[in-house]
C-alpha cells in the first residue's frame, strides 16, 4: 500500500491483499501512515454499510468497525431479535440476528483488501459473535478472556477464559481460508482509567500469548491512553518492547485508545485530547489508533462527526512524524510489566490456566474492579505529575511503595482524580494556545505528508527466557 486514497478516489480490490487486517496495517506502516478507526456501530443494516462506507471514503488511512450491541454481547440473542422485529433501535449492530447473508449485504463492495473491517463486542463469552462474523465473511476482531470479562461481567474468570480458547481455536481454524485471522487484545484498556500502566501493559501481553497458544499468527496489543503523556510514551515503549520478545514468530503491531474515560466537555478540549493520542501513536511507533469526537461527553456521535475526527486526527499525525523526540525516561514500567507476565507464566505452562491462578493468588489485581474473581486489595493514585502509581500493590510483584508517596485515594479523591483530564483539557483549551490547536479536517496538502517515513517500530528480536516461550 502506499498510502490513503484522496476524496473520491476509488480503492480498487485485488487478491494481492487477501492477507488480512494485519497485513493492511502494516503495509500502511511501512508506508510511514497512521491507521485510524473509529468507534461505530448501528443496529439498522442501511446505515451501517453507509458508516462503514463514509469511513472508507474519509481522506485518511482506515479500517471499517462493525460493533454489537449490548443484547448480542451479552447472548441475549431473544432480546435483540425481539428489538428488530419491533423496529427498536439498539446500541450497535446486532450480528447474529440479520444472519451471515443480511451481513453480506452490508459489507457488499465496501469491505476487502484496501478496507478491512474489524467486529468489536464486549463479550466474555464470544463463541456466537466469532461464528457469526466468519459466516459473514469478516475475519478481523478483539477483546480478551480477561479485558472482556473482569470489567464488564459477573461471569467467573474460569469460564471466559474456556469461552475464549473455543473461541481462538475456531478463528484459528480459518486460517488458509480467505483473510488471516486477527485478534486484538483489549488488555491495555483495563477499566479504561487509573491503572497503572505496567499492569495494562503485561495483560495486553499476557492476552496476545493466549491468543497464539490456541493458534492466532496475527494479533494486536492495545494501550489506552491515560493521565500522563510521559508515562504513556514511557509504557507503549515497554509494550512494543516486550511483544518484540515474546512475539517473534508472530504477526503484531500496536494499538491506542484515545482516553477511555471522563471525556472533555469542550470541543476544544477533546481536541487538544486526541491531538494526545495521535502524539501518542506517532511517538510510539504505534500503527493503529481508535479515535474519538467531541460528541463523546454528550451523546454518540453521527458518521460525520467520525468521519471529521478521523481526517483531523490523520492530519495531525502527519505533523507529528516531523518531530524528532528523546526516548522516554526509564522509570521501571517495563521491569514493572516483564515481572509481572514472568509472575503468571510460572504458574501454569497453559497461559489460560495461569491468567485464572495469577487472578485467585492476587498476582494480577485491577485496582477498582469489583468482578468476584478480583482479589480487590490494590489500589492507584495519582502522584503530583499526574502520573499512575500504586498507593497499595496488594500481592502482586512489583515492589513496594516508597514512604511518604501518594496516599490512597479516599472517595473524594477518585472522583477528582476520574475527572482530571477532563478538567485539565477543558482548561487548556479554554486558556489559549499553550499546546496550539489541531488542523481543520480536511485534505492534506500532499502524499508526501500522508505517507513519509514514520518513527522506527520498535523490533527488538531477541529471545526471551524460554518460559516465556
Amino acid at each position: 500500500m502506499t498510502g490513503a486514497p484522496g476524496a473520491g478516489e476509488a480503492r480498487t480490490e485485488g487478491a494481492a491483499g487477501a492477507a488480512g487486517f494485519g497485513a493492511f496495517v502494516a503495509r500502511a506502516h511501512a508506508a510511514g501512515s497512521l491507521v485510524v478507526q473509529p468507534r461505530m456501530g448501528m443496529s439498522r443494516p442501511a446505515l451501517m454499510r453507509a458508516g462503514l462506507l463514509a469511513t472508507r471514503r474519509a481522506t485518511a488511512t482506515t479500517v471499517g468497525t462493525v460493533t454489537i450491541d449490548s443484547y448480542t454481547r451479552t447472548g441475549d440473542i431473544a432480546a435483540a431479535r425481539r428489538a428488530v422485529a419491533e423496529g427498536r433501535d439498539l446500541n450497535g449492530y446486532p450480528l447474529t440476528c440479520y444472519g451471515p447473508g443480511t451481513t453480506r449485504e452490508v459489507l457488499g463492495g465496501v469491505a476487502g483488501p484496501r478496507f478491512p473491517v474489524q467486529v468489536r463486542h464486549g463479550s466474555p463469552r464470544p463463541e456466537h459473535i466469532v461464528r457469526a462474523l466468519l459466516a459473514a465473511g469478516l475475519t478481523a476482531t478483539e477483546g480478551g478472556p480477561v479485558s472482556y470479562c473482569l470489567p464488564y461481567s459477573r461471569v467467573p474468570l474460569a469460564d471466559a477464559v474456556r469461552s475464549w480458547e473455543r473461541s481462538c481455536r475456531t478463528l484459528a481454524e480459518a486460517r488458509g481460508q480467505g483473510p488471516e485471522p486477527h485478534l486484538e487484545t483489549f488488555g491495555g484498556c483495563m477499566m479504561g482509567q487509573l491503572c497503572p500502566p505496567g499492569l495494562l501493559v503485561a495483560i495486553s501481553v499476557l492476552e496476545a500469548l493466549f491468543f497464539r497458544r490456541h493458534g492466532l499468527r496475527s494479533v494486536s496489543l492495545s494501550y489506552a491512553q491515560q493521565t500522563s503523556p510521559a508515562q504513556d510514551e514511557e509504557a507503549v515503549t515497554a509494550l512494543g518492547r516486550l511483544a518484540a520478545e515474546l512475539l517473534g514468530d508472530t504477526e503484531w503491531h500496536l494499538v491506542i485508545y484515545t482516553y477511555m474515560g471522563v471525556f472533555p466537555r469542550t470541543a476544544g478540549g477533546a481536541a487538544l485530547l486526541q491531538r494526545d493520542a495521535a502524539r501518542l501513536a506517532v511517538r510510539t511507533g504505534a500503527a493503529r489508533l481508535i479515535v474519538k469526537t467531541a460528541a463523546e461527553a454528550h451523546r454518540i456521535p453521527s458518521v460525520e462527526e467520525n468521519v471529521a475526527a478521523l481526517e483531523s486526527t490523520y492530519r495531525q499525525a502527519g505533523l507529528e512524524q516531523r518531530e524528532r523526540t528523546a526516548p522516554p525516561a526509564d522509570t521501571g514500567i517495563y521491569a514493572e510489566a516483564r515481572a509481572l507476565v514472568e509472575a503468571v507464566l510460572c504458574l501454569d505452562a497453559d497461559p489460560g490456566r495461569a491468567l485464572v491462578r495469577a487472578f485467585a493468588r492476587g498476582y494480577l489485581d485491577v485496582p477498582y474492579c469489583l468482578h468476584p474473581d478480583n482479589a480487590r486489595r490494590s489500589r492507584s493514585c495519582l502522584d503530583g505529575a499526574g502520573r499512575l502509581q500504586w498507593a497499595d500493590a496488594g500481592a502482586m510483584p512489583v515492589g513496594r511503595r516508597p514512604a511518604g508517596g501518594p496516599a490512597a485515594l479516599d472517595s473524594a479523591g477518585l472522583l477528582r482524580a476520574l475527572g482530571r483530564v477532563s478538567a485539565e483539557y477543558d482548561r487548556r483549551a479554554a486558556t489559549g494556545p499553550a499546546g496550539g490547536t489541531p488542523p481543520a479536517p480536511g485534505r492534506p496538502p500532499d502524499t508526501a505528508a500522508r505517507t513519509g517515513p514514520g518513527p522506527p517500530r520498535p523490533r527488538d528480536t531477541t529471545a526471551a527466557a524460554s518460559r516465556l516461550r
